[in-house]
């Protein structure tokens, strides 16, 4: 087994080959002037098992993927597994408007077209493993989230929305803590309240949990008003952490204590490597 590490996931591919014993097979990667992308497997994967870790996010790197595997069919790898740790184009899971397309299904149909195998990270909705014709798998760092929140003295997992609410219970569990979830109240036409619907916050650790954070408003608005009715502490937390239009800071000024992310995609909080439960779908497959 080789693993061929992407640009978008260099740390993560290094933790997995790490786990499995496998080597590590760097990539050459340039952008010229026009925009396009080159890339350059550089080492042999003939006859090899080849698990190539790269994020859809930027698109580029979409690009970069679908290039990495055409290399590793070319040079004849024996299998390949690809491994999305953030699967970007995957929340347009539906048809919502007449006109659009299933983005989930069109990226899933070019990322199968020489992958025997796709496994990614807290899918944004489980049913998207469908779109692929090949065998796909879909793993939950929450465990690996409530362990580091459990390091952080949490005793209150609330979900931002009811939509989220599955993932705070999965790591209230973890932690053995008490769950909820945010429930925003309009009180006029410029002022909303969000606050837990049941459970009281004052004097306590709260993490805010998400699959994704983006702009990153909601948790910011929710983690102000956790701070305002008595919050001792407020983490925000989110297996893929985007942290679009200055999130960060967003999410700082509004009271969070900490912010944290796993390593889907890298960036300055990504203190939670994702590795270990992507290497549980290889293990399995070796026992």
């Amino acid at each position: 087994m080789k693993v061929v590490a992407g640009s978008s996931s260099h740390r993560c591919a290094k933790e997995l080959a790490g786990i499995l014993g496998a080597d590590v097979v760097g990539v050459e990667r340039k952008v010229f002037p026009d925009g396009e992308v080159y890339v350059r497997m550089l080492g042999g994967v003939r006859d090899e098992h080849v698990v190539i870790v790269q994020s859809t996010h930027p698109t580029n790197a979409l690009v970069e993927l679908l290039f990495l595997e055409e290399a590793a069919h070319d040079q004849g790898a024996s299998e390949i597994s690809v491994v999305v740790p953030y699967f970007a184009y995957s929340r347009q899971d539906r048809v919502f408007q007449e006109g659009e397309i299933v983005s989930a299904k069109a990226v899933a149909q070019l990322l199968e077209l020489k992958a025997d195998r796709f496994v990614t990270v807290d899918p944004h909705k489980e049913h998207i493993l469908g779109f692929f014709g090949v065998e796909a798998h879909g793993v939950s760092a929450v465990p690996l989230l409530a362990k580091h929140l459990e390091g952080r003295g949490v005793d209150t997992v609330l979900a931002p929305d009811k939509g989220a609410l599955d993932r705070a219970q999965f790591a209230a569990k973890c932690l053995g803590a008490e769950f909820d979830h945010m429930e925003k109240t309009r009180l006029s036409g410029t002022e909303v309240v969000m606050k837990p619907k049941a459970l009281d916050v004052k004097g306590k650790t709260v993490a805010i949990l998400d699959d994704i954070i983006s702009t990153g408003g909601t948790i910011a608005t929710a983690a102000a008003e956790l701070k305002r009715q008595g919050a001792r502490k407020v983490v925000a937390a989110c297996t893929h952490g985007l942290f679009l239009n200055n999130a960060l800071e967003r999410l700082r000024g509004a009271g969070c204590d900490e912010v944290v992310c796993t390593d889907s995609l890298e960036t300055s909080v990504s203190s939670v490597g994702c590795a270990p439960v992507i290497a549980d779908v290889f293990e399995e497959r070796r026992s």
